[in-house]
């Protein structure tokens, strides 16, 4: 046994990427027999290693490595389901159109999006928020009008501070008034980066 494992340790790559190997296998045979609900797969991006998430309907999260994933998960499990599991072929055409967006080659995503977890005022929010043009912005309070509430500053904030898809539904196009950049959940350094990103190739 000692021997096996020594062969498995020194021979193949080590024991993390045999277990990486049959974690891969086993997500490819649960694939195929339908049994993913929610498919995950990391992305490099230069803003660190993001986490997507998607269904059969689209693009459900995307976060950043530095947010809590656990309670990402336990949230998508108890409002999507609970069969979750590393499956990145599924999720394919969102690496290949974030990395055309962060090398300048895209300025919008094609990508389905299922809207699963957002809701109401929320959701109109989000739409609005969508359809911000690339190296556009809008403040706050037009993004409340646009959603149906002039007055819903507070709440727009709130809506675009739990955007669960953050890049692909921009919310660092949403500056305040006056031009402000605001606050985002993947903190200040990421917005200026993202409109800096955009502006640059306008």
């Amino acid at each position: 046994m000692d021997d096996e494992i020594a062969r498995a340790l020194a021979g193949d790559g080590g024991f993390a990427a045999a277990a990486a190997r049959a974690a891969g296998r086993v997500a490819a045979a649960a694939d195929r027999e339908g049994l993913i609900d929610v498919a995950l797969a990391r992305v490099d991006s230069p803003l660190g290693t993001l986490v997507a998430l998607g269904t059969e309907r689209g693009l459900l999260m995307l976060s950043y490595s530095d947010e809590s994933l656990d309670a990402r998960l336990e949230r998508v499990a108890a409002r999507v389901s609970p069969r979750i599991l590393e499956a990145p072929a599924r999720l394919d055409d969102t690496r290949r159109e974030l990395d055309e967006y962060f090398s300048g080659a895209r300025r919008s995503f094609d990508l389905p999006i299922d809207w699963s977890l957002i809701t109401g005022y929320a959701r109109a929010v989000l739409e609005a928020t969508n359809a911000i043009p690339y190296g556009g912005a809008m403040s706050y309070g037009e993004v409340s009008a646009a959603a149906g509430n002039p007055r819903g500053a507070r709440a727009t904030g709130n809506a675009l501070g739990s955007n669960p898809i953050p890049i692909v539904i921009p919310c660092h196009r949403v500056l305040r008034s006056g031009g402000a950049i605001g606050g985002y959940t993947g903190g200040l350094d990421r917005k200026r980066f993202l409109l800096e990103l955009e502006r640059r190739d306008l």
